[in-house]
């Protein structure tokens, strides 16, 4: 199994290309079973979920293929096994989006109840209470959904909580269905409105995404289209962050600002000065960080997959923060591993207090999740001496050659197979 070996203590500087979003590939793969015409996506994030994805997809029917310039092509014109298998699905989450547009293209589906992080309960009977509001036929048997449909209808769909993949796979599937559906408390991610954007350029009739109410007319069909896949969001976070705790000056191009405006003033807050350019970032940190207070929330508010990075960087910085998790129980995994390295956090419930301390050293650690990982990582490049994280397998789920980039930003960083 890998592991990352670093040597903390070297400021990043330098610049360095941001990937496309995790986070909006995954779901604009799956869009591409609503329709038998070919799917074009560009800037895809080279990432094991994706890798996870294809296969799954792949297994279905779906002919994928890749140009020169690694732009994806994925034809759905022979769809012929609307199933998720369990052994594919269980290693990611994000499996279950496929539920949706299967049932709305092929009126049945089988999928396995998905895996993914441990980071908390994600469940997935607002997606199923959705389709059913819609006319379909839900069970659960032997770990699978089953579903089928001979047409989903509009309907009016109010969500107790916000759900990302939840407002993601109803909108895929009102896409194909007979009338209005109207889904109320969606979520209103920037990768929720890079979906819709690809499903309009699909045919579909969509208002209202990145508000907290989607509108779908549906329609009898959809067509192919080309789609370029937005900045990863998370990823020119994490960079940020890695470059603000480091003392580090970095300009992160190929993303954009108005994606990540509260982790934006987070960072400004600690101290560091941001550049917004047209499509990159630049970040200057002259002196150690601050502290800062965060408390997470659905978007625009402060991003629950910022959180894990953010404690790294408090654990060097000066004062005492107290962070705050509201979105995933089991989100504080990663706290006992940068005790390990000398970090002064104290948990309880939902709530972390971060009290500074001048130096961290290294130590082995293990990654817990994707997040997790990366705040391992961005703990090991502040740590005087040696750090090992073990486990990075979580890494390559979505982050596109980590190891790389900290490298080109002058990290003593390298892969151990």
């Amino acid at each position: 199994m890998d592991k990352l070996l670093i040597h903390g203590g070297s400021p990043l500087a330098g610049e360095v290309r941001i990937s496309g979003a995790k986070n909006a590939a995954l779901p604009i793969m799956c869009a591409s079973l609503l329709s038998a015409a070919p799917l074009r996506l560009t800037n895809v994030p080279h990432l094991r979920d994706v890798t996870t994805l294809l296969n799954l997809l792949g297994g279905m029917g779906i002919a994928v293929s890749l140009d020169e310039k690694l732009g994806l092509e994925l034809d759905a014109g022979r769809l012929h096994t609307p199933l998720a298998p369990y052994e594919l699905v269980k290693t990611m989450r994000a499996s279950i989006l496929v539920l949706g547009p299967l049932l709305a293209r092929c009126g049945e589906a089988r999928v396995s109840l998905p895996g993914g992080c441990a980071i908390g309960q994600r469940p997935v009977d607002l997606h199923i209470k959705g389709l059913q509001a819609m006319g379909a036929d839900i069970r659960v048997e032997h770990g699978y959904i089953i579903a089928r449909a001979e047409r989903l209808k509009g309907a009016r769909i109010a969500s107790d909580l916000v759900t990302v993949t939840g407002t993601e796979n109803l909108m895929m599937a009102a896409c194909l269905g007979e009338g209005t559906t109207v889904i109320e408390n969606a979520a209103r991610e920037p990768e929720v409105v890079d979906l819709a954007a690809c499903l309009k350029a699909m045919g579909a009739n969509i208002e209202g995404a990145g508000s907290g109410m989607i509108r779908i007319e549906g329609v009898s069909a959809l067509s192919g289209a080309e789609h370029r896949i937005m900045p990863d969001r998370i990823e020119t976070g994490t960079f940020l962050v890695a470059a603000a705790a480091t003392g580090g000056s970095v300009r992160l191009r190929n993303t954009s600002a108005r994606i990540l405006e509260a982790v934006l003033d987070k960072l400004r807050e600690a101290g560091a000065k941001i550049t917004a350019e047209d499509d990159a970032i630049v970040l200057e940190m002259d002196g150690p960080p601050t502290s800062v207070n965060l408390r997470t929330a659905p978007y625009p508010a402060f991003p629950t997959d910022m959180q894990a990075q953010f404690m790294a960087l408090d654990c060097i910085a000066r004062g005492t923060a107290v962070l705050t998790e509201t979105i995933f129980e089991n989100r504080f995994m990663h706290a006992l591993e940068l005790q390990r390295l000398g970090a002064d956090i104290e948990i309880s419930g939902n709530t972390a207090v971060v009290k500074g301390v001048a130096q961290l050293d290294g130590a082995t650690v293990m990654a817990t999740d994707l997040r997790a990982s990366a705040s391992l990582v961005i703990a090991g490049l502040v740590a005087k001496g040696e750090t090992v994280v073990e486990r990075i397998y979580h890494l390559d789920r979505g982050y596109e050659c980590i190891e790389e980039k900290l490298s080109q930003l002058g990290a003593r960083i390298k892969r151990i197979h």
